[in-house]
């Protein structure tokens, strides 16, 4: 196996700056994966899954949603997130410029890139597949799966895959039905784990010291998703 290399850069939106993260291999990596953080922003634990892919092959960036990294008030975080989410179009375009980014940066010798979310970032990556994205998969922990522009019929091109919990209080049963109704007339290859009695936050430890009853650690459901996930990259990578 090869050595890690790491490092930190800077990227832009338009005028705004954003910070970016970087682990490869120092050779060979089997195909690239953007690492989307949670509403709170790029942070440890964001850093470490980056390393952990790159010790496995894979070229992994963790990308930075406000220009501003980790965001520790739940309310400021909450704010800001809206305040993206305000413009559908813009908001995935600041997701685009961080997939260039991964391309540009990773030693990559083929075009094989999947996009891998947590939470909010886990509804980015699901913005990206409907918004036509040329990539191969992508994966949501614990994302919201509404969104204001429904994928159109045929415009899906990336595999994807949705672990969720099932007692997921932000992501009710009736969200979960449009999601899949949604899939089904996009024509999506769409595959979509549930587990109950799961809430939000399932593959962060950090969560159960969290005041909020939505979130809380599942260790199961984290070996298990991850599980799925590191299957689908077998499979096409």
């Amino acid at each position: 196996m090869s050595s890690i290399e790491v490092n930190t850069f800077t990227y832009k939106h338009g005028d705004l700056e954003l910070a970016g993260y970087m682990a490869q291999p120092s050779r060979y990596p089997r195909a690239g994966i953007l690492i989307v953080p949670t509403i709170a922003g790029p942070n440890k634990i964001m850093f470490e899954r980056a390393r952990w892919l790159a010790s496995i092959g894979y070229s992994a960036m963790v990308c930075d949603l406000y220009g501003q990294g980790e965001i520790t008030d739940n309310r400021m975080a909450q704010t800001m997130a809206n305040a993206l989410r305000a413009d559908p179009e813009n908001y995935r375009e600041r997701f685009r410029c961080a997939l260039e980014e991964l391309r540009k940066r990773s030693k990559l010798a083929n075009h094989r890139i999947a996009a891998i979310g947590y939470c909010m970032g886990g509804e980015i990556v699901l913005e990206m597949a409907r918004g036509g994205e040329d990539i191969a998969l992508v994966v949501s922990f614990h994302g919201l799966l509404a969104t204001p522009l429904p994928a159109k019929r045929g415009a899906i091109k990336a595999r994807l895959l949705v672990c969720h919990g099932r007692a997921d209080p932000l992501v009710p049963p009736k969200q979960v039905r449009a999601f899949l109704e949604e899939m089904d007339f996009a024509g999506a290859d769409c595959h979509m784990h549930t587990y109950t009695g799961v809430v939000h936050g399932f593959t962060d430890p950090a969560s159960d010291g969290k005041p909020l009853d939505a979130v809380a650690y599942n260790k199961s459901a984290d070996i298990q998703s991850k599980a799925a996930m590191l299957s689908m990259f077998e499979e096409l990578f």
